[in-house]
């Protein structure tokens, strides 16, 4: 087998201290490590892990503006990394998103494949606006015409592509590993009990519908408690936490600890997940792997990955519904068995690396039979 130099950008890099495509980029590249390539991962210069070295994974550290200059400091960021991959013969190149690095196209490594995972729907989000949406429609574009491989973590985004853009897209969800490191003290050590609270966990922003949930909580009027985990320091966040002070919702802040945080899934009596923009969540397939009973936004992403194996809710009184009258315990039961067995089947973080690496050998092996073909030889 063909050991690959493997650069990965589009992240603040790891160790995992953020969430999303940072946690993905942590266990991509160590799968990758240990299946015998060279892998590079870029990280912000901001972030806090400083070593050239992590398990294995080789770490870029790039210049990032974020801190100075907010969103637009990750235009520069994106720059400095592809600037620097421009120098380093990589075999593949993947793009971990497209918002603000795909602008950058035409400083791509020509020579190296370009593969871009396309994430979700940025565009739709609603904390952007209509400017902002506009561009980063644009920066979809950009990225599903110049990018040699398209990734689609969901079959509704691998058909969105085609009937947008005609581009065929790679369909591999992302993975997750079934959680069996039970710890009956976390929740305590969160002044919770086992099977008496409530979980969200979300970036704290509008389209993740932590008002709405919060909302058909408070109206539900049941006693256990909600712990939202996630970080509040944001504008949305900020207002959240000051509009929804209560003393049974508790903010606490984000929680890096893997297995602190699936304890926290595993020992909720329901796990909401108000997602709406995006394809096969991360963490909703944590929440699966953690055997929580869910209640997800009706939205088709969601019900591609859940099918029938969850509640669904669109409004706050669906919410209170749900809470108010639980499906009976051996339902409940079924559902998580099959979320658990679909983990393991479909979802699984072993294949999501094994397919990973199958599509970049593929990708390389393709390339150098077209450098070699008498066509290409006699142009």
């Amino acid at each position: 087998m063909r050991k690959l130099k493997i650069g990965i950008l589009g992240t603040r890099g790891i160790p995992n201290h953020y969430g999303g495509f940072e946690q993905f980029a942590q266990y991509l590249s160590l799968g990758l490590v240990e299946r015998g390539h060279d892998v590079y991962v870029y990280n912000s210069d901001q972030h806090p892990y400083k070593e050239k070295e992590w398990n294995g994974v080789q770490i870029i550290h790039c210049r990032d503006l974020e801190n100075k200059w907010g969103t637009f400091g990750q235009f520069f960021y994106d720059l400095n990394c592809n600037n620097d991959a421009r120098k380093r013969d990589f075999d593949i190149l993947l793009h971990l998103g497209y918002t603000s690095d795909s602008i950058w196209n035409w400083k791509w490594p020509r020579e190296t494949i370009n593969i871009v995972n396309m994430d979700g729907m940025e565009w739709k989000r609603s904390k952007y606006n209509k400017p902002t949406q506009l561009f980063l429609k644009w920066a979809e574009s950009l990225a599903a015409n110049n990018a040699q491989v398209l990734i689609a973590d969901s079959p509704k985004m691998q058909e969105y592509l085609w009937s947008t853009y005609q581009k065929k897209a790679v369909y591999i969800p992302y993975g997750a590993e079934v959680f069996t490191d039970v710890d009956f003290s976390v929740p305590q050590k969160y002044n919770l009990r086992p099977y008496g609270y409530f979980l969200l966990v979300a970036r704290m922003e509008p389209e993740n519908n932590i008002e709405m949930i919060i909302q058909g909580y408070l109206a539900s009027e049941m006693p256990h408690p909600l712990l939202i985990i996630g970080n509040i320091t944001n504008k949305f966040g900020k207002y959240l936490s000051e509009a929804y002070n209560h003393p049974n919702i508790r903010f606490n802040g984000p929680v890096y600890d893997q297995p602190e945080l699936n304890n926290l899934r595993y020992y909720s009596v329901k796990y909401f997940h108000g997602h709406t923009v995006g394809g096969t969540n991360p963490s909703l397939l944590e929440a699966m792997a953690c055997n929580c009973n869910i209640a997800a936004h009706g939205n088709a992403f969601n019900k591609a990955v859940l099918l029938k194996e969850a509640d669904y809710f669109s409004n706050a009184q669906e919410i209170a519904a749900i809470i108010n009258h639980p499906v009976d315990p051996f339902i409940i039961d079924h559902r998580k068995s099959l979320n658990i067995e679909r983990i393991r089947t479909v979802y699984n973080m072993q294949k999501n690396i094994h397919d990973y690496e199958h599509l970049m050998l593929n990708a390389c092996a393709e390339k150098t039979s077209i450098i070699r073909s008498p066509v290409a030889e006699s142009v």
